[in-house]
């Protein structure tokens, strides 16, 4: 399904793992090193794990013996201190720059610090308004997140457009009213037939109208 450049949103509201930059390896480093301590098998595990607050991810697994809050703490950690090959995807940089400052939020599963360093090691800008794990009761894929970025943006979530890369991030994205576009440069596989997806930014363009509504247009 193709973008429709004549839909127009208050705001855009973007993932951030996966979605504008990639921190594929370096987390995988961290949950499969974790999941091995834990006697599980990396290989069917880590695929599970991501767009997803640690702490729930945690929290799934049920393991006996094990503190989500200890557990999720340590590889926190563990991730802000490793961020070797965390890099912007393909054209997020010039696409994000491009974008009223006051129109854009990141809303991510990561942590306030996390989301910092990682933004850091890509080069990209931290936006006025960061939404974190650490900010909602629940992750995704309840809505409670992309409904607190619009919110602290002074739009409706209805009126914005979702930019994710995982389907609980999608299922957060639709469950908030959302319009959603799925990245996929991550390679994250699953089902999404009803929404646009690209791969990155480097074929397309935000459009602001005399209004101050946001559009997408392919270039």
């Amino acid at each position: 399904m193709k973008l429709d450049p004549n839909k127009q949103f208050s705001a855009f509201l973007f993932d951030m793992d996966g979605t504008i930059l990639t921190s594929i390896a370096a987390a995988e480093r961290v949950w499969g090193a974790w999941a091995q301590r834990q006697g599980l098998d990396p290989v069917t595990f880590l695929p599970t794990m991501h767009g997803q607050r640690a702490i729930d991810t945690i929290h799934r697994l049920n393991l006996p013996g094990v503190d989500p809050e200890i557990e999720a703490s340590q590889i926190t950690q563990a991730e802000i201190e490793d961020v070797q090959g965390v890099f912007a995807i393909a054209g997020a940089a010039d696409f994000l720059a491009a974008l009223p400052v006051d129109r854009w939020a990141i809303v991510t599963s990561a942590s306030k610090k996390l989301a910092q360093k990682r933004l850091e090691a890509a080069g990209l800008p931290i936006p006025r308004v960061v939404v974190t794990g650490e900010d909602v009761a629940l992750g995704k894929p309840d809505p409670q997140c992309f409904l607190l970025g619009a919110k602290r943006l002074g739009v409706s979530a209805a009126s914005c457009l979702v930019f994710e890369d995982v389907e609980a991030g999608v299922r957060a994205g639709r469950a908030a009213g959302a319009d959603v576009v799925v990245i996929t440069a991550a390679g994250h596989k699953f089902e999404c037939p009803i929404h646009p997806s690209i791969n990155d930014y480097t074929d397309v363009v935000p459009v602001i109208s005399a209004d101050g509504l946001l559009s997408i247009k392919a270039v």
